[in-house]
């Protein structure tokens, strides 16, 4: 059936009034200035009141289960009519934005790596989360809060703006994401790996340059917004102490420089798990110290390549590459849709714990044990012992919890939209799970949302996992490949499905 189609946008800001803890990395980083805005952009779509969405990009790091639910909640007291499960939360993954966490009395008990290492540590030695609070930084359960606030009033208000609309699906190629996980000649593999090295192989994966488009005009064809989605997570600048919407910021800015200031810009992340906005066979140094092992190169040889793409300088040049080629498409369009097939299903999937071996346990057991005995003389354990002992603390966590748990529930949407298909995972999805996903997609296109209605770590390959390391460690994420496999072909079938009942 073709229906009428109605659409309304709407953005709010979260760049708070105070300082606060930003997400994204093992060590405390407090933020110090606003480098760029970050915000929270609204598309709701109707078509004839049959069917509706609320799509949303929020600029954080990821979308717990507690906010989904607390923004759901929010959105509910608004009495719009439209049910709080067709609102769809995804996260841009920029590293610059809130720490998050549920107020005490939302928290729900359970085990993580630090209350693990805590749990290991002698009488008398102390363990201590180390994040600053004070009268001008925002605790992380207020920027919970503040932060659903906001998601629920741009949904809400993007459903009060909704239009007589046209649109149309387009494609573009831009350059931004890259494997980040470098594989060495012994079989192992390892994230932000040196590649100048004699045991350098391979990249494990490959990389995706298309941006699939999805522009929508008012009824006098005039431009309102533009989705777009890219194989990369925003965290060019994810090392750094301000609030930024990273490339996503930049890529606005620019769009708005040159088609309007009314203009928005809904940007998701594809399956970009193994994915990030670094060359690492041309590499280019930060151009200020990074506090992070994996990023250094005692070889360091100059390449002309991109500028640093942890600074500033390369969230730059990525923000303007995404936009000019939005707008090169944009200036290419001849034909507009008014009437569109839409379908918008929600639905759980049962996916099947990855598991730790009783041998990956006591090893882990060992580590951790081993490492505080060779630091018994501290008295306060913090942030830095835990990133260093969160693999094995992890392990421990899963063996306990795979004792009475074996099924991880995920929450998925699948839409049809015209000749578009939009399906959602809660993980950072491996690119290859993406890649054979649109490969058997029935749909002209297929929107892949990455860290969307929930935030279950990574999902890596087999492949990954035999490689190891950060990313495919046990403790990186929920599912393994097994659940990969399935998560793969339940998609595909529910994408296909929409077009066989045409």
């Amino acid at each position: 059936m073709m229906n009428r189609l109605l659409i309304g946008w709407a953005e709010e800001s979260i760049v708070p009034e105070k300082k606060v803890s930003l997400a994204g990395q093992f060590f405390e980083r407090i933020s110090e200035y606003v480098e760029s805005e970050i915000s929270v952009t609204a598309m709701a779509v109707e078509a004839d009141g049959n069917e509706k969405m609320i799509l949303v990009s929020a600029d954080i790091i990821n979308c717990q289960d507690w906010l989904i639910d607390m923004v759901r909640g929010k959105f509910a007291e608004y009495n719009t009519g439209v049910d709080a499960q067709k609102l769809i939360i995804a996260a841009t993954h920029t590293h610059t934005s809130h720490l998050m966490q549920p107020s005490p009395n939302l928290a729900k008990p359970g085990l993580n790596a630090a209350t693990i290492l805590e749990e290991f540590l002698p009488a008398g030695k102390k363990y201590t989360q180390l994040v600053t609070s004070g009268d001008d930084v925002m605790t992380p359960s207020e920027a919970g809060e503040f932060v659903a606030e906001r998601i629920a009033l741009a949904a809400k208000r993007a459903w009060e703006n909704r239009e007589e609309a046209l649109f149309t699906n387009e494609f573009g190629r831009v350059s931004v994401g890259m494997c980040r996980r470098v594989c060495y000649d012994d079989g192992s593999a390892q994230m932000w790996g040196d590649t100048n090295t004699a045991n350098f192989v391979a990249l494990e994966g490959g990389n995706d340059s298309g941006m699939e488009l999805l522009y929508t005009f008012d009824k006098n064809k005039k431009l309102t917004g533009v989705v777009a989605n890219i194989t990369c997570p925003a965290q060019i600048l994810e090392q750094r102490s301000f609030i930024s919407a990273d490339y996503w910021g930049r890529t606005k800015a620019n769009l708005r420089e040159k088609l309007g200031e009314d203009i928005y810009l809904l940007g998701i992340a594809g399956a970009a798990g193994d994915q990030c906005p670094r060359d690492l066979v041309r590499w280019v140094d930060p151009e200020t110290p990074i506090d992070d092992p994996n990023v250094k190169r005692p070889n360091l040889i100059k390449r002309k390549a991109d500028p640093s793409m942890y600074d500033v300088s390369g969230c730059n040049r990525v923000g303007k590459r995404i936009a000019n080629e939005i707008i090169a498409v944009y200036e290419e369009i001849e034909d507009l849709q008014d009437d569109v097939i839409f379908k918008h299903k929600v639905f759980q999937v049962d996916l099947p714990l990855r598991k730790a071996t009783m041998e990956e346990y006591h090893h882990a057991v060992r580590e951790l044990e081993y490492y505080i005995d060779k630091n018994k003389d501290k008295e306060v354990f913090n942030f830095e012992d835990n990133a260093r002992m969160h693999v094995h603390a992890g392990t421990i966590r899963r063996y306990r919890e795979q004792q009475n748990m074996e099924i991880v529930p995920i929450e998925m949407h699948v839409i049809r939209f015209g000749n578009i298909s939009i399906v959602t995972n809660p993980f950072e999805l491996f690119l290859d799970y993406g890649n054979r996903i649109k490969a058997r997609s029935y749909a002209e296109q297929t929107f892949i949302a990455q860290l969307c209605c929930g935030g279950l770590g990574y999902l890596p390959t087999e492949k990954a996992e035999k490689g190891s390391h950060y990313s495919a460690y046990i403790s990186s994420g929920w599912v393994g490949h097994e659940g990969g496999d399935l998560l793969v072909r339940k998609t595909i079938e529910e994408i296909n499905d929409m077009w066989k009942e045409q």
